[in-house]
């Protein structure tokens, strides 16, 4: 089991917690209340600085209800945190955009977060051929 130091910056959200066998995503929340008019970007705090375990970075994306409850898009679709973001004043924000006039309250449940191994060190070597049948198309239907 890994251990994760963890910085909060307000007594007033609620604390992370890994719900073991219900999902390994873990739920952040906003750590203040959020106003944004539509076509407006800022980031949202979410109240947590974080010492992730060296060889391994955090994925942050949205959860499935946020833009349906708030209208929101997170900017950069996927946010990466590696692991030398850990300073005392290294609070994680979620970038966002309003699609419309909006308000998030503290602790509002808004994105998520799974630790990921990095991946290992690669060697691209040029070919010239895969020597593989070609299935032609876009994902496993291989249909256009």
């Amino acid at each position: 089991m890994e251990r994760i130091r963890i910085r909060y910056f307000s007594d007033r959200i609620k604390r992370l917690e890994y719900i073991n066998g219900k999902s390994d995503w873990i739920d952040l929340r906003a750590s203040e209340t959020v106003e944004l008019k539509a076509g407006e970007f800022k980031l949202i705090p979410l109240g947590v600085a974080m010492e992730l375990p060296q060889g391994y970075e955090g994925h942050l994306v949205p959860r499935s209800s946020t833009f349906k409850n708030y209208g929101i898009l997170q900017t950069n679709s996927c946010g990466i945190i590696d692991c030398s973001y850990c300073g005392d004043e290294d609070m994680w924000r979620m970038p966002v955009y309003a699609t419309r006039d909006t308000v998030i309250r503290e602790n509002d449940r808004i994105c998520q977060f799974r630790i990921v191994k990095n991946q290992p060190e690669v060697v691209f070597d040029e070919v010239e051929s895969l020597d593989n049948t070609s299935r032609g198309g876009f994902g496993s239907t291989g249909k256009q």
